[in-house]
């Protein structure tokens, strides 16, 4: 997956990201509590985060496990830049409040997501080559 592709992936991923948290605010945030609603909405979304990670390395596989490493990385980098910056700048959010979403000890679960999206390409690289080695199609 050359840088190109890596940023049009980013973009989808930021798509999918987007509708996980509509299908949150607009489903079961209004049924249970902000922090389970948060909670659930972080599961949901690193769910459907490695499945189009899974369908898009199909389709653009990462070329080395150091690619999937980099790339996870970048994804992580644009993902909180882009956080920071929207939600100070454009949402008018206090750092306090966007610094608030990194309180695991508070139950507040965005940092696995952004653990996920570094994780998840090396992952994938990993448990596909393993796919292609065992079926007889050796890299």
């Amino acid at each position: 997956m050359n840088l190109r592709r890596a940023l049009i992936t980013w973009a989808l991923l930021f798509v999918i990201a987007f509708a996980n948290g509509a299908l949150r605010e607009l489903t079961y945030a209004r049924r249970m509590s902000l922090l389970a609603a948060h909670q659930l909405s972080c599961f949901t979304g690193i769910s459907a985060l490695a499945l189009a990670i899974w369908t898009v390395n199909r389709r653009w596989p990462f070329r080395s496990y150091g690619q999937a490493w980099r790339t996870g990385f970048l994804w992580m980098a644009l993902t909180t830049g882009w956080e920071f910056v929207f939600g100070h700048f454009v949402m008018g959010h206090t750092w306090g409040r966007l610094l608030a979403d990194y309180a695991i000890w508070q139950g507040r679960l965005w940092i696995l997501v952004l653990i996920s999206i570094v994780l998840l390409p090396p992952l994938v690289f990993r448990l596909d080559l393993h796919k292609r080695s065992t079926s007889g199609n050796m890299v």
